[in-house]
């Protein structure tokens, strides 16, 4: 089994013996901080608990550890901190206790920070943090699905996130916080620098409205944000349409800066999560392909990647008896 703890919703994928798929569920982040679902009767619905071999799971940042490592020897849910690191419901919080109390056979995969000794030393130096560890779940899963050695991964969703990957490591990440622009959160510009400096915002408040929101003129429920602004801009609202362009605008921006920096001849480029993967109404898929395509082929995946790629790698752990994902060493 494979977990995503993505900014709305925290996914599941279960593949089976064979690597095939079994089942896929989504539960809504709000509605388990609210009690109105949980993970434990949702689980049950899909498969029995006790033929779980492994889980790898995913939390916030993940940047206290630095290798996958069994739940039962992690710390503090594996983060050094909860704050500054967009809204806070206590969802994803709730469905860790639970994989705990039911006795789930669970690894938690980190994140990519200044303490993972894989990344590319420039990284390491110049960011605290590049990205949270569903970012290195949906790369396994491309890694597994191009088999390119050299890419670079687009993620686009409430949050934009590039990851560097040569010769099949991770060496490096860009995060929501200081590179492109996803459909709420976003880097933080001089007017939102005032705004904290004056008191008028925290800085984590203006990071959940740094997204193309702001453009869009959209200040909607976190659950609803996306879907209002794609819902203005198949309706021709000036501001939407512009909140798209811009969005394509900065990813492509950040996927050429990942090019210039690399050492090895780029493989591919892949396009993730539910604005990478979007094509109706908005093909934003294609806006972004047409731009970064000259550089290397393109190729689409799902945006199911963050926990399919978990699921891989709770298989290649279990059944592969790998001891290294992408650069990560694996603790027994």
């Amino acid at each position: 089994m494979g977990m995503d703890h993505g900014t709305t919703a925290v996914s599941f994928q279960l593949i089976d013996e064979n690597k095939e798929e079994t089942a896929f569920f989504k539960l809504n982040r709000n509605k388990l901080s609210n009690n109105e679902v949980n993970f434990k009767d949702t689980v049950t619905e899909h498969v029995d608990i006790e033929k779980i071999k492994l889980s790898a799971i995913t939390y916030a940042m993940g940047d206290s550890i630095t290798e996958i490592t069994p739940i039962t020897k992690v710390t503090d849910r594996g983060i050094k901190s909860i704050n500054g690191a967009g809204k806070v419901t206590g969802g994803g919080s709730k469905v860790y206790d639970d994989i705990l109390s039911l006795n789930i056979p669970s690894v938690l995969i980190p994140g990519l920070h200044r303490d993972s000794t894989f990344l590319d030393p420039r990284f390491r130096a110049s960011y605290s943090h590049c990205a949270s560890s569903e970012k290195v779940s949906l790369t396994y899963y491309a890694y597994n699905i191009t088999g390119w050695k050299n890419m670079i991964i687009a993620d686009i969703s409430s949050n934009t996130v590039c990851i560097l990957v040569e010769d099949g490591i991770i060496r490096g990440a860009v995060d929501a916080c200081i590179g492109a622009m996803g459909f709420i959160h976003g880097p933080l510009d001089l007017d939102m620098i005032r705004m904290i400096d004056e008191g008028k915002k925290t800085a984590n408040e203006c990071f959940s409205h740094a997204g193309i929101s702001k453009i869009a003129k959209v200040d909607s429920k976190i659950n609803n944000i996306k879907n209002d602004i794609i819902t203005k801009a198949s309706n021709n609202d000036e501001n939407a349409l512009l909140a798209i362009d811009s969005l394509v605008m900065s990813v492509v921006m950040e996927i050429y800066g990942l090019y210039g920096i690399m050492e090895n001849d780029i493989d591919g480029i892949v396009l993730t999560g539910s604005g990478g993967t979007m094509t109706d109404p908005i093909n934003i898929s294609e806006m972004i392909t047409r731009k970064v395509r000259r550089l290397a082929p393109v190729k689409v995946l799902t945006s199911r990647s963050g926990a399919l790629g978990s699921s891989y790698i709770a298989y290649d752990i279990a059944r592969e008896k790998k001891d290294n994902i992408m650069g990560i060493n694996v603790i027994k």
